[in-house]
């Protein structure tokens, strides 16, 4: 990787449209994610969030435009350069992903045996420390449907950290919690940004996971099928000129513009 790679944009989007055959979902997206930024992908319902999550993982090809990351086309690279790119990355699915005929070692182990060459006793330590980093210490022999669904995201979060990933790929991460859970998930995806210094994409629409978590956003706009704005959630919020994206992000009342978020408390 070169210098400029380094010290560049982690993740680029350059005019990127995406579209199912002649139906545009959204065009002309351009924005950078910077490295250990943490990422939300924002907008209303049907607005295209998860649409854009595929595309940047590869599971859609866009219509139009490019994904770059550390400078380096994905859009075209070659399967080879492809694989070595999410060779990169965690990602974690919404409903967990986890394969419910192993265990929780088994699960976090998978991909230390896949793409690691760290012998049966190293990965054993490996996941137990990587289980014990989410809270779940001692649970290595337990099977998915055996742990409430707060312990699964936090599960299925020790699996995707398991390579140390660069950058780290969440889809609705506090979908299906309860609060005091869903604080507790945006607390783990705190500490393990600031442990291991990840970049970190979120597709969300929890206002107080964005406030609690997020240092920079795109909102995607369903009526114009683009981004109308992006940037700190709390700046924009209060300040954004689109009366669209104010509404989002204070719907519900005014409880989250009057709370510290959590990244001041940080500063």
């Amino acid at each position: 990787m070169n210098d400029t790679a380094a010290t560049g944009p982690h993740i680029s989007i350059r005019a990127l449209t995406m579209a199912y055959g002649s139906f545009v979902i959204q065009r002309d997206l351009s924005f950078d994610i910077g490295r250990g930024d943490i990422f939300v992908i924002m907008g209303g319902s049907g607005c295209g969030k998860s649409t854009l999550l595929k595309h940047m993982l590869g599971l859609l090809a866009p219509a139009k435009g490019e994904i770059l990351y550390s400078g380096e086309s994905f859009t075209r690279a070659s399967t080879q350069q492809r694989d070595a790119i999410r060779r990169r990355w965690g990602i974690t699915y919404q409903s967990g992903g986890m394969l419910s005929a192993m265990t929780l070692e088994e699960n976090v182990a998978l991909p230390l045996q896949l793409y690691s060459d760290y012998s049966r006793g190293e990965i054993a330590d490996i996941v137990a420390y990587k289980l014990a980093l989410v809270g779940l210490a001692g649970y290595q022999s337990y099977y998915p449907a055996e742990i409430s669904g707060g312990m699964l995201k936090r599960a299925a979060l020790a699996r995707a950290i398991a390579l140390d990933p660069e950058i780290l790929f969440f889809d609705e991460p506090s979908a299906g919690l309860d609060p005091i859970s869903s604080r507790l998930l945006d607390d783990l995806i705190l500490e393990l940004k600031e442990s291991t210094g990840a970049t970190v994409v979120i597709v969300t629409h929890e206002l107080a996971s964005i406030f609690a978590i997020a240092t920079n956003s795109v909102y995607l706009d369903a009526g114009s099928r683009t981004m109308i704005d992006g940037g700190d959630p709390a700046y924009l919020r209060d300040h954004s000129r689109q009366a669209v994206v104010r509404e989002f992000l204070t719907r519900g009342g005014s409880t989250e513009k009057t709370a510290p978020t959590r990244s001041q408390d940080r500063e």
